[in-house]
């Protein structure tokens, strides 16, 4: 029977990874200072290739592809965006909000997949027309359950999630979930910042969401799939620990991938909770979560 978590991603080796301005806008968590390029670009390669080291020493798979110098893409480094794969052969390309993160669509990933069962969805012409989602950024995946868990942004236009849901088999659990910056409520940019679901648990930022009767549709969708749900705090997610993939090694054991910003600021009742179901991985990527305002869950791209 085929696994619904993978043991296989695909990461991107960064070459020119910085401060991207055009995502900075709606994306809170990056943040900008004077350290040079150069820096920025030695450091976060060092995390790159360490994280990569860390998942195969735990037995996972990882396909490494080297980004290139032309097109700039500061951004290459988190491709779960632009693209997805799924258990029956599709390849999804998503619509990008940031014009240069467009420019990280490659076609030598499809390298990576049996052509004979390969189906390409592609709704990036979408792009046009402003209409965005932004791959499993935008879209947390209960792929045993059929169930897109999205927050509602400028990132995640909801007509394409129901095109995405019809496409794929899934059904759509939207919501909308905020953060707060400078005393204001704002968007909340990604899904998988302030939520994660694994096979028998979940993660989840409830206090995020502030409407209620969304909060409490997106607890009871959970609750009867029988997951036990994590509730992390605001600050928590600041700290990454929404952005965490459950993983499942060669030996079939489950892993918990995520940053050790996030594994820092777990509460030891959230940890007990987590290693009941998984083995807590945290890999230091505080480099890439600063600048690229994005942690290890957007580094790695299942591969199915």
């Amino acid at each position: 029977m085929q696994s619904h978590i993978t043991g296989k991603v695909l990461m991107i080796r960064p070459i020119c990874f910085g401060y991207n301005e055009e995502t900075a806008v709606n994306n809170y968590y990056q943040k900008k200072d004077t350290k040079s390029s150069r820096e920025i670009q030695e450091e976060a390669l060092e995390e790159f290739d360490t994280m990569v080291e860390v998942l195969r020493k735990y037995k996972i798979e990882v396909k490494v592809l080297e980004d290139t110098l032309q097109p700039y893409t500061p951004d290459s480094i988190f491709p779960n965006n632009w693209f997805s794969s799924h258990e029956n052969g599709s390849i999804v390309l998503y619509p990008m909000f940031a014009e240069n993160r467009r420019l990280e669509r490659r076609e030598d990933i499809y390298d990576f997949f049996n052509e004979d069962k390969m189906n390409i969805l592609d709704y990036s012409p979408l792009e046009k027309e402003e209409i965005y989602l932004e791959g499993t950024g935008s879209l947390v995946l209960d792929r045993k359950n059929r169930k897109a868990y999205c927050s509602l942004s400028k990132r995640a236009d909801e007509r394409l999630l129901d095109i995405f849901c019809q496409d794929l088999g899934y059904q759509k659990i939207a919501f909308h979930s905020y953060q707060t910056v400078e005393m204001e409520r704002k968007e909340i940019y990604h899904t998988n910042v302030m939520m994660s679901v694994g096979e028998k648990f979940a993660i989840l930022c409830a206090d995020s969401i502030d409407n209620l009767e969304e909060r409490a549709k997106v607890i009871a969708s959970l609750e009867e799939d029988g997951k036990e749900i994590i509730f992390i705090t605001e600050e928590q997610v600041e700290h990454f620990l929404g952005n965490a993939l459950e993983l499942k090694n060669e030996e079939g054991v489950h892993l918990c991938i995520m940053s050790a910003t996030a594994e820092k600021i777990l509460t030891e009742e959230q940890r007990k909770s987590l290693e009941k179901y998984a083995v807590i991985i945290p890999v230091k990527v505080s480099t890439i979560e600063k600048y690229g305002g994005g942690s290890a869950r957007c580094m790695l791209a299942e591969l199915y």
